[in-house]
């Protein structure tokens, strides 16, 4: 048994260092194509350590940050090769591939970064935090009420921009003495803002009821075993798919099956479910969404079933029937000191059950106006344009204490920051961020 184990990690060992130089010849092709960063310019940089795997967590700030730069200039700094090439041929905004720490500090004394932004909490965050005289402010990359969101590793960071009263809450059991006022400044979900961007839907609207099945992966512990996929996924896609009544948009985590090989096998039985099915009807058009865009799935559906992670309090954001699936590991930590204490809950039944339960949260009156309440908890006015501006007012308060900070200490003098000892490290496919 442990020389097979043994002999699994040599190959993907093997496999890993080959992907590796691919995408380092791809990325170097890439790179000599573009254009060399204007000096100067940025003031801004978002800083992503980790590999192509958890892209989602910088894709669903694309919109915001796109919008953002419009007033003060976005630049990427991405770690990883494979992320990185991805980046320039998706990104909207400017990429700087900064593999070694040199590659870091010679962008840094090339630009101007009054901000820098970060999405997760990858252990190499630590290697940019290093650098003073300019705000390091953790974004997250989805509001959310699982252990994650409670970290003390939010009082590394300069400031934190949250959600709402429902974020401020849920740290204020666990962060002490820490300056909520002037560091945690709420602003709401400017991905909602976004959600639907006048691109054509990929089916055509009909009299069926669209459902988003938006699972999380199966997780790498019991306390965060929340993923569906195997205990209620087959048969609620299965029965959704059976019923003719409805579309089913299936959107799963791109990490699922990482970990347990037989939630894989659930996550592949139901991407081909959906494709029998389409081919059975055509005029079905069931999605399977495995795309870089997060948004008009959200705001599309007419009902969402999704898993105890951030794509509740992205769909809550939407306001529109939701359903999130109860985990069936007993050793799942379920927090329902929020908004899961009044949520309405999918058990994993049998096909015929789900379907129902479905149908019956999609038309309820009074589980809506109770979603609207805590919608205003956990993130304040949506109406359309308000988190925006509140996020466009958070930075541009940075930027004056920024100006604030430099005028005091203009006597200071120059810090080289080339001085700083550079470690280096190898990459990390995938990367190693929490949450």
């Amino acid at each position: 048994m442990g020389l097979r184990k043994d002999a699994r990690r040599a190959v993907k060992l093997a496999k890993d260092i080959m992907w590796s130089r691919r995408a380092q010849r791809a990325l170097l092709v890439k790179l000599a194509e573009q254009p060399p960063l204007e000096p100067r310019r940025f003031r801004i940089g978002v800083y992503f350590a980790d590999g192509k795997v958890n892209l989602y967590q910088l894709r669903q700030w694309y919109a915001p940050l796109a919008e953002l730069a419009k007033r003060h200039p976005v630049l990427i700094l991405s770690r990883a090769s494979g992320a990185a090439l991805e980046l320039l041929e998706e990104s909207p905004l400017p990429v700087a591939y900064v593999r070694r720490i040199v590659d870091l500090e010679q962008v840094i004394h090339d630009q101007d970064l009054h901000v820098i932004l970060y999405v997760n909490q990858n252990a190499k965050n630590f290697q940019m935090m290093r650098y003073g005289r300019r705000w390091h402010v953790f974004i997250n990359h989805g509001e959310s009420d699982k252990m994650y969101m409670t970290t003390n590793q939010f009082k590394a960071y300069d400031y934190a921009f949250i959600a709402g009263d429902a974020a401020r809450a849920r740290l204020d059991t666990v962060l002490w003495d820490y300056d909520f006022d002037k560091r945690a400044i709420p602003i709401g979900r400017p991905q909602a803002d976004h959600y639907l961007d006048g691109s054509p839907l990929p089916y055509a609207p009909d009299d069926r009821e669209v459902v988003l099945y938006a699972p999380t992966w199966e997780g790498d512990r019991g306390a965060a075993a929340y993923g569906s996929i195997a205990s209620h996924g087959v048969a609620l896609v299965q029965g959704l798919l059976e019923s003719g009544r409805h579309r089913v948009i299936y959107r799963p985590h791109p990490r699922s099956g990482v970990v347990d090989s037989e939630y894989g096998a659930a996550n592949r039985s139901i991407i081909a479910a959906i494709a029998a099915a389409n081919a059975a009807d055509p005029s079905a058009q069931h999605i399977f969404d495995d795309g870089p865009t997060l948004g008009w799935q959200l705001a599309a559906a007419d009902i969402a079933i999704v898993d105890i992670s951030a794509m509740v309090y992205d769909r809550l954001a939407a306001g529109r029937p939701l359903l999130i699936t109860r985990p069936v590991n007993p050793a799942a930590q379920v927090d329902t000191s929020g908004y899961l204490q009044a949520c309405e809950w999918l058990e994993a039944t049998d096909a015929s059950s789900m379907v129902a339960r479905v149908d019956e949260v999609a038309h309820d009156e009074v589980a809506l106006e109770r979603l609207g309440v805590w919608v205003e908890r956990y993130f304040g006015d949506t109406t359309p344009g308000v988190t925006t501006a509140r996020f466009h007012a958070a930075i541009d308060h940075l930027m004056a204490e920024w100006e604030r900070f430099a005028a005091l200490h203009a006597a200071d003098g120059e810090v080289d920051e080339f001085e700083v000892e550079a470690e280096e490290s190898l990459e990390e496919e995938p990367g190693a961020s929490f949450g």
